[in-house]
């Protein structure tokens, strides 16, 4: 009896849904572009984030010595600096490494080279690139450094490359608000479209719910077809929505690996079941949701 009274309202829900063919194709349309969005932000985030990731790997904390610091004076610093439960890493570079690093960097400035041959001594100081165990723990070794006021310290370079990843966290929290209003409006539009569409659908079946009432259909018989026809339209724009980004993340792949570092195909097909799985819940919530209210406003039973 169950299994009859669930097969007639599928039947019914699909029914009504071929029935309205053009209307159909402009709530599922709408709802394309509103899940296309989600997917959009959520591939926009994991490449931002990759970046962010990327960026933070590549950080240091580079310690300039002044060139009258003594080796004794950087080593101590050194000895100190690893005795701290943040630092992973740390490389010495000598005076004459600095010098060599900097001519090799500025071999095509001739200016650079001829001013070097004029002082005929070395003006850089040692220095010491310092790793840490998590990107997090750089504010605190920067803290050490400057407060600590160690005289033979010339410079510290961590406050620029934060500077970098405090702007680029900024993009990526903007660029998300952004998405997820456009996600909201779009969503909307959505629910509207597919609560029009159920409403249109229910004025021109009036005479067949008038026919089921007389024969005793209940109130759930007769409103359940239009919560499959809402079903249908998330399934399907769902399922559209996720075989776009196919051709689409295939496209920007090689791109994204130039400009990010990431792999967005390889991204997408690891997690294809888990996007499409986080669309269909989207469409299917926005479609029955939207046929709920529908159905409570104009379905009168």
């Amino acid at each position: 009896m169950i299994v009859t009274y669930i097969g007639r309202v599928i039947k019914a829900g699909f029914t009504s849904f071929w029935r309205n063919g053009s209307v159909s194709f402009a709530s599922i349309l709408v709802m394309v572009l509103a899940l296309f969005m989600i997917g959009s932000l959520l591939f926009s985030q994991v490449l931002l984030r990759a970046t962010l990731d990327a960026v933070k790997g590549k950080i240091d904390i580079s310690v300039y010595f002044k060139a009258t610091a003594l080796e004794g004076e950087i080593a101590s610093l050194q000895a100190s600096l690893a005795a701290l439960p943040e630092v992973s890493e740390i490389e010495y570079i000598s005076r004459e490494d600095s010098l060599a690093i900097f001519r090799e960097r500025h071999q095509n400035n001739a200016l650079i080279s001829s001013s070097l041959e004029e002082l005929g001594e070395n003006p850089l100081g040692a220095a010491l690139n310092i790793r840490a165990k998590n990107p997090q723990h750089y504010e605190n070794i920067a803290l050490f450094l400057e407060e600590g006021n160690f005289p033979v310290i010339d410079k510290v370079n961590y406050r620029k490359n934060k500077l970098v990843i405090d702007r680029l966290t900024a993009i990526i929290s903007g660029s998300q608000k952004v998405g997820i209003g456009i996600t909201v409006v779009l969503g909307a539009i959505a629910m509207l479209i597919v609560f029009n569409t159920i409403r249109l659908a229910i004025f021109t079946s009036k005479t067949e719910i008038e026919i089921m009432k007389l024969v005793g259909a209940s109130r759930r018989y007769i409103r359940s077809p239009y919560l499959v026809e809402g079903f249908l339209y998330g399934a399907v724009a769902s399922i559209v929505t996720t075989l776009l980004f196919w051709p689409l993340t295939y496209w920007l792949s090689p791109r994204a690996v130039q400009f990010f570092g990431f792999d967005l195909y390889l991204y997408y097909i690891a997690n294809i079941f888990q996007f499409f799985l986080l669309l269909f819940l989207s469409g299917v919530i926005l479609g029955v949701f939207s046929s709920f209210i529908a159905t409570r406003r104009y379905l009168k039973v």
